[in-house]
């Protein structure tokens, strides 16, 4: 076999399975709402359950990466999935709140596979497409909509505790076929001579703090919004489980498959200035999803106005679909960052960028529970979504003045 085609072979099965893993991580955003009704619990405690896996997933992507270095790709991402698939089959077993936030913990475990994928697809791939590859394998984050698609009806059929024997089943057939038909180059393995100490010297350049910014907002913001949106269909818009779930995976599905186009985008016109213009589209999605239904009586010279504002479902789906389109961009474009600028240190780069993305798709569900029991407004979460676009916007635009005030200091002492 070419080896072309074996990149096309490695390209497909680590996507396909980078997908079933994303939707088994996300699976409390759906599985959490009968959960939450069952244990009578409030809204901080939901946001902290549904959040459990994005912990665990985050925290081990640095280790995940550095090992995808040092080891290959197709190893660690295997036993990977094999480890993840008890955790997820006990859950249908749980029956106490800590036993859920445990188990949560290892199925977390499975969001790790996007540091080991991202530098074991890209290394397959010339400098040219790997953005478009990168961004191919990023649409697994469409995971995310198969869980609305595929869990209530789940649910619906045969009860909540049949979800995680199908996805155990799923994982294991999934991690099974991907060692199949994936594909090993030792001469990937750029750091298995590179001590631990040497790879994490990667954490002292600027521009990798930088990247984890940009990240959370675009990863994190779409995690945290993808185990946020089922039940705040339900809460604000009283709708049932199974319409709940297919309009969130309107935000979902183009956050994910979308990526690929993103991949492509910034391949054409540049990582930053493509990550700036998603900012600034998420800017005005979120500030006009952050105004909460409103009556206002307005004084007028025939009398009183009484004036009603809100958004229709449809209003705030189609919102959130431009959003998601937009974080998808953005996600492909912040990794074209790091392909171009970090190529021989992938793995360690991208570990550490997707655990910045990582947290904050932790923080944030578990904030907007918060904010939730405290204020008593349900948009309240896209107010605070509004203020991390604020910051993020600001902070590009004076890192872009500073490193374009640098060149022409730099080719002064060069010439």
């Amino acid at each position: 076999m070419s080896n072309n085609n074996k990149a096309v072979q490695v390209l497909v099965s680590s996507t396909l399975s980078f997908t079933i893993c994303f939707a088994i991580w996300m699976m409390f955003a759906v599985l959490g709402i009968p959960i939450k009704k069952m244990l009578g619990l409030n809204e901080t405690e939901f946001g902290l359950l549904a959040a459990m896996p994005v912990l665990s997933g985050s925290l081990v992507r640095v280790p995940l990466g550095i090992w995808c270095d040092k080891y290959g790709g197709r190893i660690v991402f295997f036993l990977l999935m094999l480890a993840t698939v008890p955790a997820i089959y006990l859950v249908g077993l749980a029956t106490a709140y800590w036993q859920f936030l445990v188990l949560g913990l290892f199925i977390g475990l499975a969001g790790g596979s996007f540091s080991v994928g991202t530098p074991y697809v890209a290394r397959w791939f010339s400098r040219e497409r790997r953005g478009l590859a990168m961004g191919i394998f990023g649409a697994g984050n469409s995971g995310s909509a198969l869980t609305k698609f595929v869990a209530p009806a789940i649910i619906a059929g045969w009860g909540w505790q049949m979800l995680p024997t199908v996805y155990a089943v799923a994982m294991l057939v999934t991690a099974l076929l991907f060692w199949v038909f994936s594909a090993t180059d030792p001469s990937h393995q750029s750091g298995a001579s590179v001590p631990f100490s040497e790879q994490l010297k990667v954490l002292k350049d600027r521009r990798v703090w930088r990247y984890c910014q940009y990240y959370s907002v675009v990863f994190g913001g779409y995690v945290g919004l993808a185990l946020w949106m089922t039940k705040y269909y339900v809460g604000e818009y009283g709708f049932d489980l199974r319409l709940a779930a297919l309009l969130a995976a309107c935000f979902s599905l183009p956050g994910g498959v979308l990526r690929a186009l993103g991949g492509w985008i910034a391949d054409r016109y540049g990582a930053h200035k493509v990550t700036w213009w998603v900012m600034w589209v998420c800017w005005v999605c979120f500030f006009l999803l952050s105004y909460p239904p409103t009556a206002m009586t307005v004084k007028t010279t025939h009398g009183d106005l009484q004036l009603h504002l809100a958004l229709t479902p449809w209003m705030f789906t189609g919102l959130l679909f431009v959003v998601g389109t937009a974080m998808a961009i953005g996600k492909a474009s912040v990794f074209k960052f790091i392909g171009d600028d970090f190529s021989d240190n992938i793995g360690a780069v991208s570990g550490v960028v997707g655990l910045a993305g990582g947290l904050g798709g932790f923080v944030l569900p578990i904030m907007f529970g918060a904010l939730l029991d405290l204020t008593g407004v349900r948009s309240s979460a896209f107010m605070l979504l509004y203020g991390t676009v604020c910051v993020s916007l600001v902070w590009m635009h004076y890192s872009y003045r500073t490193t374009a005030a640098a060149q022409p200091v730099a080719g002064a002492v060069a010439a």
